[in-house]
């Protein structure tokens, strides 16, 4: 007969009836739904999206003061509060806004669900770029360490954002780790790559790989070429091995890598607007780009049966960043 005045047969008991069982892992379908009401996270860049998170331009914009120049970077700027707009003229945050109005108008236009961040700090102006704050792997979010001052601090709006709306947080980087979203990027479900600059080190990039190894998936690191920023102004997966590349911005021996992985590359034509290759694949060979395409790149995505919208994103551009850069899929469909 039991003994009931015995906690410690009590709770072996318990143990035994409620198992505390390892598998499946926390990524699995059934867990993520059973306990997280979705299944959150991605594991690819261009499975059809279900849900993205944007920020629309705010009142962030208005630190922009034109008074203030920094001549060295021919920029509007102050060092001392933290900013910088690069651009021959002042944002015009009204058209701004228009045009991430236009993107978000397109994107639920394609029945994809679209959250905000809530609760941006009134001096970082670059908060409409929601990509680099965060990486989405297989069952949630990895919170990145900003690797430019002027951005560190954006974490916590996107951290509570992701918190309210239910999204697991897998991991923050921490330590001596620097790491921006832009610089990641899934090549198909079991690799993803992860250029290295002046705004990621091999630290940063290292602790996303332990999540992904415990995933299965693994994680190659490259060199970006001299100050690029992000590995995506220059590769963008837009279908199942597929990709929009600039050559001119991604290692010879990456591309070769692509390829005997079986992945076919388009090249973006050097008569293009830079901002085509940080277009967003909505899903399957269906893009989301801006204006400034030639036909001649429009022509080659074609021949691959990639269809596109084009949106005007110009004044967006201003800013540092563009379609890609403004869109963090937080669900995709596998492919």
């Amino acid at each position: 007969m039991p003994n009931d005045a015995n906690p410690h047969w009590i709770y072996n008991q318990t143990i035994k009836m409620f198992a505390a069982e390892a598998s499946p892992p926390f990524e699995d379908d059934g867990e993520l739904t059973q306990h997280w009401g979705k299944v959150w996270g991605i594991d690819n860049d261009v499975g059809q999206i279900r849900s993205i998170l944007v920020h629309r331009p705010g009142p962030e914009m208005k630190i922009v003061d034109s008074a203030k120049r920094i001549p060295e970077i021919g920029s509007y700027g102050d060092l001392k509060a933290g900013w910088y707009f690069q651009s021959d003229t002042p944002p015009d945050i009204p058209k701004m806004q228009a045009q991430h109005d236009a993107m978000v108008k397109a994107l639920e236009t394609s029945g994809i669900e679209v959250h905000h961040v809530e609760g941006v700090n009134n001096t970082r102006l670059k908060s409409c770029y929601t990509r680099d704050p965060l990486i989405m792997v297989k069952g949630g979010a990895i919170v990145c360490r900003m690797g430019a001052r002027i951005r560190r601090g954006e974490e916590l709006a996107i951290t509570r954002t992701l918190a309210k709306i239910g999204v697991p947080i897998l991991r923050t980087i921490s330590g001596t780790g620097i790491m921006e979203g832009g610089s990641f990027a899934w090549i198909n479900s079991t690799t993803a790559v992860i250029g290295v600059g002046v705004r990621v080190n091999r630290e940063g990039a290292e602790q996303v790989g332990e999540v992904l190894k415990r995933q299965g998936v693994d994680l190659l690191i490259i060199p970006l070429t001299g100050y690029d920023i992000h590995i995506d102004c220059a590769f963008l997966m837009i279908d199942k091995d597929l990709a929009l590349v600039n050559p001119f911005g991604l290692p010879y021996d990456f591309m070769e890598e692509l390829k005997a992985r079986g992945v076919k590359l388009v090249e973006l034509d050097p008569a293009d607007d830079p901002w085509i290759n940080n277009s967003l694949a909505i899903a399957p060979g269906k893009l989301l780009i801006p204006e400034g395409a030639t036909n001649r790149t429009l022509d080659r995505l074609a021949s691959h049966g990639v269809t596109w919208n084009t949106i005007p994103y110009a004044a967006m551009h201003k800013n540092g960043g563009g379609i890609h850069c403004s869109t963090t899929p937080l669900r995709r469909d596998q492919v």
